[in-house]
């Protein structure tokens, strides 16, 4: 059976040190001419259920329009910005050695499903050197829905139809939404604590492995390939 390997992202391959919400600031002034007082909670949440709840709660009608409007300027400020990122944040113990040794399997496709915007994954994941092991046009993005699991369920819709074969879906993430993503289809869920979420906050979400970080590559294959 191949395995479909869908990463998150933040605190789970690299630790950005909050360019994000710096970013949504930046976004929502253009977009609103106002200031940001009141930021939602990051963690496991896609950008469309952020941007809604952002613009709900500062008075404003989060019509598609207006989300529309604030994701473009997310994508301008990411792309004036994306140098920073070296500099701001790191790559987090043991990701590259994972995602090298799993790209080198012919039984294994590696894509994402990220809260992120596509764009936005991409500037994140190249400053580190990560992209080139994984495929962005079968992921799941945070565009698409406000909840977590309907990009589970993009991004293996899209890897079936490329490769015209049923995959073994496996989700490696740091929060309970990634573990609850993973279980709402069946895939097999992987819990990494090196975000906010604790080894036990985990386990009791649901994951069927629980890793504290990704630094022994042997570790996190045995966890993906069983």
């Amino acid at each position: 059976m191949n395995t479909l390997v869908l990463w998150d992202i933040d605190l789970t391959l690299i630790d950005a040190r909050g360019i994000g919400r710096d970013w949504y600031r930046t976004a929502f002034r253009a977009t609103s001419g106002l200031e940001l007082v009141r930021m939602p909670t990051f963690p496991g949440r896609t950008e469309r259920a952020i941007t809604r709840e952002l613009l709900t709660a500062h008075d404003l009608e989060p019509t598609e329009e207006l989300v529309a409007r604030m994701h473009a300027e997310l994508i301008d400020v990411a792309t004036r910005e994306r140098d920073l990122l070296p500099a701001r944040g790191h790559v987090l113990p043991g990701a590259l050695a994972a995602l090298k040794a799993l790209a080198e399997r012919q039984d294994v496709v590696q894509s994402l499903v990220t809260g992120n915007l596509v764009e936005i994954a991409r500037y994140k994941l190249a400053a580190f050197g990560l992209d080139e092991h994984l495929d962005f046009e079968i992921g799941g993005y945070g565009s698409v829905s406000e909840h977590r699991p309907a990009l589970v369920l993009e991004a293996v819709r899209l890897a079936t139809a490329k490769h015209t074969r049923e995959f073994r879906s496996v989700v490696i993430g740091d929060t309970p939404h990634d573990v609850d993503a993973a279980l709402h289809h069946g895939a097999v869920a992987i819990g990494v604590a090196t975000g906010r979420s604790s080894v036990a906050e985990l386990r009791e979400a649901g994951a069927h492995v629980v890793l504290e970080d990704l630094a022994d590559t042997a570790t996190v294959l045995r966890a993906v390939l069983n």
